[in-house]
C-alpha cells in the first residue's frame, strides 16, 4: 500500500524526534548574511545549515581557550582626533548655553 504524505512527514517526524534533533531558527541582517554566503563560498558549502554545523564543529575543536577568543564580539576603539574633541566640546558648549538661556 503506498503512504501518503502525512504518513511520510509522521515518520520523518518521529524518525527526528528519536534521533533528538532539533530545529533552530534564528534572523539575521544582512551584514551576517553576506558573511555566512562568503563562508559558504569559502568552504564550498552549497547549504546554509551545512555550514553552519562545520563551523560549530571546528570551532568546538579548538578547545575552550582558543574558541573562547573566536567568540568575543568584535570591540573598535573609537579614538578622537584633537580636533575632533575640540569641535564636540565647542558645539556641547554652545549647546549649553542655549539650554541655560532657555531656562531663564
Amino acid at each position: 500500500m503506498t503512504k501518503t504524505q502525512k504518513d511520510r512527514d509522521q515518520g520523518v517526524a518521529r524518525r527526528r524526534k528519536d534521533a533528538g534533533e532539533v530545529e533552530l531558527r534564528h534572523r539575521v541582517r544582512p551584514g551576517i548574511l553576506t558573511i555566512l554566503a562568503d563562508l559558504m563560498e569559502w568552504g564550498e558549502h552549497t547549504e546554509r545549515t551545512e555550514c553552519l554545523q562545520t563551523l560549530l564543529l571546528n570551532v568546538h575543536a579548538l578547545g575552550r581557550d582558543q574558541a573562547a577568543a573566536l567568540l568575543q564580539p568584535p570591540r573598535h576603539e573609537i579614538q578622537l582626533s584633537e580636533t575632533v574633541a575640540l569641535q564636540l566640546y565647542q558645539e556641547g558648549a554652545r549647546e549649553a548655553g542655549r539650554l541655560d538661556r532657555q531656562d531663564q
